[in-house]
């Protein structure tokens, strides 16, 4: 139970923290400038963030293929299929 709090509120932090940082770039490009210019400040953070979800997407992508390779979906517990009670003669055609 607590790691699913865990991971909820490192979830949530997450988002919030992405809200912050959201909100301050529309505020910062929302006062009065000189046109264009003032992008310069913002473009490190818009890369930053490019560049975090480029490797979350590939981590989780790599994650889903390595489950994939590894047999993680297969059950061990199954049970072994049942051989047949007899077998049918080859026809002689």
């Amino acid at each position: 139970m607590h790691r699913h709090a865990l991971v909820l509120g490192l979830a949530f932090l997450g988002l919030a923290i992405l809200a912050v940082l959201a909100g301050w770039g529309f505020y910062q490009v929302s006062q009065p400038s000189d046109g264009g210019r003032t992008l310069g400040p913002l473009w490190p953070y818009v890369l930053g963030g490019a560049a975090l979800l480029a490797v979350l997407t590939a981590a989780l992508v790599g994650l889903g293929f390595y489950a994939g390779r590894h047999g993680w979906k297969e059950r061990t517990d199954a049970p072994q299929p049942l051989k047949p009670r007899y077998r049918r003669p080859a026809s002689r055609g």
